[in-house]
């Protein structure tokens, strides 16, 4: 094979703790949301596939749940599809925060040390700091024994190119896994419950969103261009109910508004969406409730 006909292409984790742009950095890179963003911790739920394909690669990212310390079996399900997505891959990709970088992504960093994958840390949202900076935070991490360190920001493509050549660099000749119009594995039924927690997460309280989750009841097609969809927002308190469906529905209807609006986007139909809220007390430590909301619990 010449070199010009060379194909590179690999499985690689994206790892950190919650919040430095994991998902952000994945959907930039394919140009598409597949994976769903906040500022708020936990997002992530489970190990999102997306594929990028270019004339002479093809990247499969794995992107996983911020790493924690779980307190509930939802955390527990988390940290095993961390784990699990570590396994058998070509590279990993670690990314950390510029703007907060903590003990926990220290800690994250040395637990890589003893794998013999190549690693990459991405220092990213440079976009928000100044240059001095970021040599400041590529220096901490300098000695943790990583093959790259590359500033990035998801928000403005900075750096991206650069990472993608890295990543490119550490692969080995393989074959396209995936088509080329692929993006993700996922299902439309979990992208669609994906978007509305994206947004319910976006407007709802600090003690809430943990506690969220999303089920599909039904997703039909009405005609070519209408489809109507059911799905029910489970919380685990009475309090959080009546704060999630507002005041004469006002926060139910912000919520299913703003999601109808990316549903059709990702479905390229009008969508007619049905919305309801209902209590299942601690969810996140039952073994039934986590399989029902698309968490198989190990």
């Amino acid at each position: 094979m010449s070199e010009k006909e060379k194909f590179y292409s690999g499985f690689i984790p994206i790892i950190g703790r919650p919040n430095v742009g994991k998902s952000s950095i994945m959907n930039a890179m394919i140009g598409e949301k597949v994976a769903i963003v906040s500022n708020r911790s936990q997002t992530t739920r489970n190990r999102i596939m997306g594929v990028v394909t270019g004339a002479d690669h093809q990247f499969v990212f794995l992107d996983t749940p911020g790493i924690h310390d779980p307190r509930t079996r939802l955390g527990d399900y988390m940290m095993h599809s961390v784990r699990d997505a570590m396994d058998g891959m070509d590279c990993i990709l670690m990314v950390t925060d510029v703007t907060s970088v903590r003990e926990k992504d220290f800690e994250i960093a040395d637990s890589l040390t003893d794998r013999k994958t190549p690693r990459i840390l991405a220092i990213n949202k440079i976009d928000l700091v100044k240059p001095e900076e970021i040599l400041s935070v590529t220096a901490l991490f300098s000695e943790k024994g990583f093959d790259e360190i590359i500033p990035v920001s998801a928000v403005t493509g900075s750096g991206l190119p650069e990472l993608s050549a890295c990543l490119k660099s550490y692969l080995p000749e393989g074959p396209r896994y995936f088509p080329e119009d692929m993006m993700t594995d996922q299902p439309e039924r979990q992208l669609c419950a994906e978007l509305i927690r994206e947004k319910a997460l976006r407007h709802l309280r600090d003690e809430i969103p943990h506690g969220i989750g999303v089920e599909m009841m039904k997703i039909e097609k009405i005609s070519e261009r209408l489809t109507e969809i059911h799905a029910t927002i489970y919380c685990e308190k009475e309090s959080h109910k009546r704060i999630i469906i507002g005041s004469r529905g006002s926060m139910l209807r912000i919520i299913g508004t703003e999601a109808r609006a990316d549903i059709e986007k990702l479905l390229a139909t009008h969508i007619n969406l049905n919305l309801w809220v209902k209590i299942r007390p601690d969810w996140r430590n039952n073994l039934s409730d986590l399989k029902t909301l698309g968490y198989e619990a190990k």
